[in-house]
Formats: structure tokens, C-alpha cells, sequence
């Protein structure tokens, strides 16, 4: 029986060098499961768009839709399902975060950039609209806590409080006392907008993005998996 197709779902950026970096995710997903089919697919910005790669998909074709996003937002919980309302036969996995590999590789930014035990840690992720928005990324903060020394706090690029800035300065304040350095840790997939705007905030170090890593395909096919054993 043939395996449902994998739909791998990004938020779209006008950023090239963020737009190669997700395109070798897709790449890498189907390198790790040969015979797999994989389109691409994203909620804004970019094309294809995920409703128009849906309709294209041959009536009565199995799919998952995996997001290539890394927390529960308006793109998740609105224009995903929206997206495939239509197609019963169409289902949708949950994001790739919070995940404890993930904090595994914030950690591994972090010591790379020079983190001592004396500085703080602010994880700085997008940020959503919706009032429950902030749990996944809470959720990974505590992740990444459980693995650091460190304090660690979280803030949000736009739609969240508090925002990086803010979020900067109030770490600053509490480490005072023990003259320790901010670090901004990139909850983000690639380069691009959002990341830009990091090094504006304040901080005396910004970690690189998450990818390039081949961790983000491995949980985007264990997110695929999870679905069809579900099913």
C-alpha cells in the first residue's frame, strides 16, 4: 500500500537564504524515507500555497500536512484546517515543537557562542496572536532550562508580550548582580525577518537559527508517523 503523501508545510519568507534552508528540510525528508512523496507547501508569503496544493492533490489521495513550524499559532489552528476542511482524506500532524531535541540544539548554539554559567538566556521565538499562543514556546524555555545552568526566559518577535526587547531588558536587570551577559537563543527556523530584528534588541549575543540540522527532518517524519499510527 502506497504511504500517504507528506504535505511539508513552512510559513513562507522572502528571505533567500531562509528559503533554501527549509527547501533541503523537504529535501532531507525525502532522503531519509526513499519511495516517500514530499510537497512543498506554505501559509504565507510564498508559493505553492497550502489550499492550492491540497486541491491539486488527485481525489480520494491519503495525505498528512506536516508543519514545518515550531509552535501551535493562527497558521496551526486556522489556516491549516482551513486548508483541508474540504478533503476528509487530508489530515494534519502538530508542529515540530516543542520537542526536547530541539532544546538540545538551542543548547549546542548557545555553548558554541561562548554561554557561561553566569549569563542569561532569553529564547526568542515569533510569537502568535492567539491566547494560548505563548504555551509551546513555554513549554520549549522549560525544555531548555532543564538542560543549562542558566536563567532562561522567553519573548516574542511581534503578537506576544514581552517582546524580545523588553524581554532583553528585563534579564539584564536580573542579572545584575552576577554581571552576566544576555544571550538571545534563535527559536527559529532560518534567517530572515525575524531573525534580523534579533540583533536590534539589545543583547550581547544572538545565536544562529536552528537550521541548517538534520534534527528538523527527523521530527518532521516522526510527526508524519505519529498520524498514521493514530489512524
Amino acid at each position: 500500500m502506497n504511504s500517504p503523501v507528506l504535505i511539508a508545510c513552512a510559513h513562507g519568507t522572502r528571505n533567500a537564504e531562509g528559503q533554501a534552508a527549509i527547501r533541503n528540510v523537504m529535501a532531507e525528508i525525502g532522503e531519509l524515507r526513499p519511495g516517500l512523496q514530499v510537497l512543498e507547501a506554505y501559509v504565507d508569503v510564498q508559493e505553492p500555497e497550502l489550499s492550492g496544493v491540497v486541491e491539486g492533490l488527485p481525489e480520494g489521495t491519503a495525505a498528512v500536512v506536516v508543519p514545518l513550524l515550531l509552535s501551535t499559532g493562527f497558521h496551526i489552528k486556522v489556516d491549516v484546517p482551513k486548508a483541508i476542511k474540504s478533503r476528509p482524506e487530508v489530515v494534519a500532524a502538530r508542529p515540530l515543537g516543542p520537542d526536547l531535541r530541539l532544546a538540545e540544539l538551542l543548547a549546542k548554539h548557545l555553548r558554541a557562542a561562548g554561554l557561561k554559567d553566569n549569563d542569561g538566556v532569553l529564547l526568542a521565538a515569533a510569537g502568535s496572536s492567539l491566547p494560548d499562543g505563548s504555551v509551546d514556546s513555554e513549554e520549549q524555555a522549560r525544555l531548555l532550562a532543564e538542560l543549562l545552568p542558566n536563567k532562561v526566559r522567553v519573548a516574542y518577535g511581534a503578537s506576544a508580550e514581552p517582546n524580545v526587547p523588553d524581554g532583553v531588558a528585563s534579564l539584564r536587570a536580573e542579572l545584575a548582580q552576577d554581571s552576566g551577559r544576555v544571550f538571545i537563543a534563535s527559536y527559529l527556523l532560518a534567517t530572515g525577518y525575524f531573525h534580523d530584528q534579533l540583533f536590534k534588541a539589545g543583547a550581547d549575543v544572538v545565536t544562529a537559527p536552528l537550521l541548517p540540522s538534520p534534527v528538523l527532518a527527523e521530527i518532521a517524519l516522526e510527526r508524519y508517523d505519529a498520524v498514521l499510527a493514530g489512524r
